[in-house]
């Protein structure tokens, strides 16, 4: 017995025997069964299954089950997947359906790397897909911050950079005070230049210093400096600093009455010298020159111009004319009284002259008469007899007649007169003695004039 089945359950049983006519018949039956079962309404092909996505089947003749012998079915996929296949399949007689189908998940092509940057997705390129743009340190990102994979396989954004606005890094260098060197008012400085740091790819374009250069000799006071630093995307970083140069100074010496002061450098800074002189008719008292020194207090002692005092008690013309070596110039006047007109003239003419003479350093020493009964003096101060002759005798200067002689710093009998001269002719002969040149220089510059 065998039985004729359908998809849907047997409809009759039956038996095989060895007869051939028995057999030949059951195939026939066999042949006539399957035939009937194409018709009767039951399961064909396979039942379609999409994952997914969902399918919509019409039966020929709206029969239960939705894979009989030509149902035709529609596959739809669900949103972010897309079908790989047919769309529309159809139930054939072979018991397959007419293709393939399959809902595959959307993909979407591949972001573009930012330049300097990257991105981040939770699921690589497929639908839904949440990609988070980054930039590299030192750069900042401009665009999309983010993108999504679409049902459309496009992206939502991703016009995303990464562009270098952050400054350059600079740190300048840290300049103590400077102090100047002795005899100076300015200081050489020194420092490294500094090195300035891109935050994005480290390179720099360009470097500018406003200010003088390192190695320079900066003057006292506070100098203000700076570096400005450029980087590639032009962004760009300035440091400043400061160059404080310092003099040490001493309190400013004052000149001296009756005398005049020259200084070298800054005339109170540590180094400067200072140098004394004084007026005709006074000498020096204290230091003739005093330095500043680094504890800025003057070496030395107080300078101070001080009448000159001749001792007229001393026993020797010699000893007297030594109270004038190399401090004054002497001019001696000897006449053989107070009446003689030559040494009248010669007097009234001096009288008017007795700031030329003091510039000159000129001392007038008056010999008048015959001894004993002669009198010497120096301005108002009067030379006992015994003195005046030695100084005659010493000088060789008659008591008879009117006579001068006009003695150097050093003693040395310069130039002699039996008659009277001008007080300009006595300028003239004392401004070629040595010393004389330096000494006008002086004077000029302390502005000390007649």
């Amino acid at each position: 017995m065998s039985i004729c089945k359908c998809t849907g359950g047997p409809i009759y049983e039956y038996n095989r025997s060895s007869d051939s006519h028995i057999v030949s018949f059951f195939s026939v039956f066999a042949y006539v069964c399957d035939n009937v079962c194409l018709f009767l309404g039951v399961p064909w092909c396979a039942p379609v299954k999409i994952k997914h996505g969902h399918v919509s089947c019409q039966t020929p003749r709206g029969e239960r089950y939705k894979n009989v012998l030509g149902t035709r079915c529609k596959i739809r996929c669900k949103t972010g997947y897309e079908m790989h296949g047919s769309s529309e399949i159809l139930c054939m007689a072979s018991k397959q359906w007419s293709g393939n189908y399959a809902c595959r998940e959307v993909r979407c092509p591949k972001l573009a790397m930012p330049s300097n940057g990257g991105y981040k997705c939770s699921d690589g390129s497929y639908f839904n897909s949440r990609c988070q743009f980054f930039c590299s340190p030192g750069y900042t990102l401009r665009g999309d911050h983010s993108a999504t994979c679409q049902s459309s396989r496009t992206w939502s954004g991703g016009n995303s950079v990464c562009v270098d606005v952050d400054p350059p890094v600079i740190k300048c260098p840290n300049i103590k005070e400077k102090t100047a060197e002795p005899g100076k008012l300015t200081a050489k400085v020194t420092w490294d230049t500094p090195e300035g740091k891109d935050t994005a790819d480290g390179i720099l374009t360009d470097v500018i210093l406003e200010g003088k250069p390192s190695g320079s000799h900066f003057p006292e006071g506070n100098h203000k400096l700076s570096y400005t630093v450029f980087d590639r995307a032009e962004n760009k970083a300035t440091c400043r600093f400061n160059v404080r140069v310092r003099v040490r100074r001493c309190t400013p010496l004052s000149v001296p009455d009756n005398g005049w002061m020259k200084c070298d450098s800054a005339g109170d800074n540590y180094g400067a010298t200072c140098e004394f002189r004084c007026l005709g008719g006074y000498e020096l008292r204290g230091s003739a020159a005093r330095v500043c020194q680094f504890n800025m207090e003057w070496s030395g002692l107080e300078t101070s111009c001080a009448p000159m005092n001749i001792n007229v008690g001393v026993r020797s013309a010699a000893a007297l004319l030594d109270q004038f070596y190399e401090k004054r110039r002497v001019l001696i006047i000897s006449a053989p009284s107070a009446a003689n007109h030559y040494y009248r003239f010669q007097m009234t003419n001096l009288q008017h002259a007795q700031c030329g003479l003091d510039l000159r350093h000129v001392t007038v020493i008056e010999l008048v008469g015959v001894y004993p009964a002669q009198i010497g003096r120096i301005r108002h101060r009067l030379i006992p007899p015994g003195l005046a002759l030695q100084l005659r005798l010493l000088l060789q200067l008659s008591q008879n007649s009117f006579s001068m002689v006009l003695l150097d710093k050093q003693g040395v009998d310069k130039q002699r007169y039996t008659f009277p001269i001008t007080a300009a002719e006595i300028f003239t002969t004392t401004d070629t003695f040595p010393l004389r040149t330096e000494e006008a220089i002086l004077q000029k510059e302390a502005g000390q004039s007649c």
